[in-house]
């Protein structure tokens, strides 16, 4: 019996950011203004208390290991991922971990090339590699192994959210997952197959080569895939084109939103117990179960 913890968007800020001439004619000043004046900064207000209390409850609650599917920070500074790094204690709770950047952490170019998460989120970045390229990467978690792949990618348009993998690093998961002993693979990514109500993600917010990689996690035996990005949690057993089931964690820290995951799994049973934030007592309660099976389908 193995017991995850999976939670993800926690978008943590700071209050001195280090701006530089090139984020005024890039997607960073939107986003910006988009938290500033459109509604975001109030909607993640208590992002960093939340995110600390969350860490508080996880500490005490014998969970196996941690998953955090990525958007770390609202504008991807430095300042930002290293804080958000500290809240969630990488390392400090002796229980491996897992995690990968959202689309917010590489917000620009300049944010992606960085290496900025990778090195403040080290201690959540071990694992099995192919051809020593960072991802993707691969921890077992005694017979379950966790595959991490990085979609995140830095957009130009204010409009633009959406995430790729890319060529070689498809390849590279491929060769990963056949690579892999037997047992029961679970794919953490940012990024979903389908939304709530089970239709793709448009474009400009989705995964541009979700095909390809529906493709490799069927014929691979992935049995679950977990995702953030969108803030509202969700499920399904068997969304289309997948042989397996899927997970959206939702957003811990988004006001009105804030759960996290928490999944037991038995053979190939997982059986999901949702935990909310409630703000009148700073802590967390049960608020959904469910029970998916991990068998795959092919």
């Amino acid at each position: 019996m193995i017991r995850l913890a999976h939670f993800s968007d926690i978008h943590v800020t700071t209050p001195t950011l280090e701006w530089q001439r090139e984020d005024w004619f890039n997607k960073r000043l939107t986003s910006w203004f988009n938290m500033r004046f459109l509604g975001r900064g109030k909607r993640f207000a208590h992002a960093e208390e939340v995110a600390c209390r969350m860490m508080d409850e996880i500490a005490v609650r014998n969970i196996d290991h941690l998953i955090f599917s990525g958007d770390a920070t609202a504008l991807g500074f430095e300042s930002e991922i290293r804080r958000a790094a500290e809240v969630l204690r990488g390392g400090e709770l002796a229980i491996p971990s897992l995690a990968i950047p959202g689309n917010h952490d590489y917000c620009t170019e300049t944010a992606a090339a960085s290496g900025h998460f990778e090195r403040y989120f080290s201690a959540w970045q071990t694992g099995r590699r192919i051809d020593e390229q960072h991802y993707p990467f691969a921890q077992p978690v005694g017979p379950i192994c966790l595959i991490a792949v990085n979609a995140a990618t830095a957009n130009r348009w204010a409009w633009d959210a959406g995430g790729a993998i890319g060529i070689a690093q498809l390849e590279r998961l491929k060769r990963l997952l056949a690579e892999l002993e037997t047992g029961i693979k679970i794919l953490v990514l940012h990024y979903p197959i389908c939304l709530k109500n089970g239709q793709r993600e448009p474009g400009y917010h989705g995964l541009r080569d979700l095909d390809a990689l529906l493709d490799i996690a069927n014929a691979g035996g992935v049995n679950l895939w977990l995702h953030g990005h969108r803030h509202g949690a969700y499920h399904f057993q068997k969304p289309a084109k997948a042989n397996f089931p899927v997970i959206c964690a939702g957003s811990a820290t988004q006001t009105g939103l804030w759960s996290y995951g928490e999944y037991t799994i038995h053979d190939t049973t997982l059986t999901a117990l949702r935990r909310e934030y409630d703000p009148t007592t700073k802590r967390f309660r049960d608020a959904e179960t469910f029970s998916l099976s991990l068998s795959h389908n092919r």
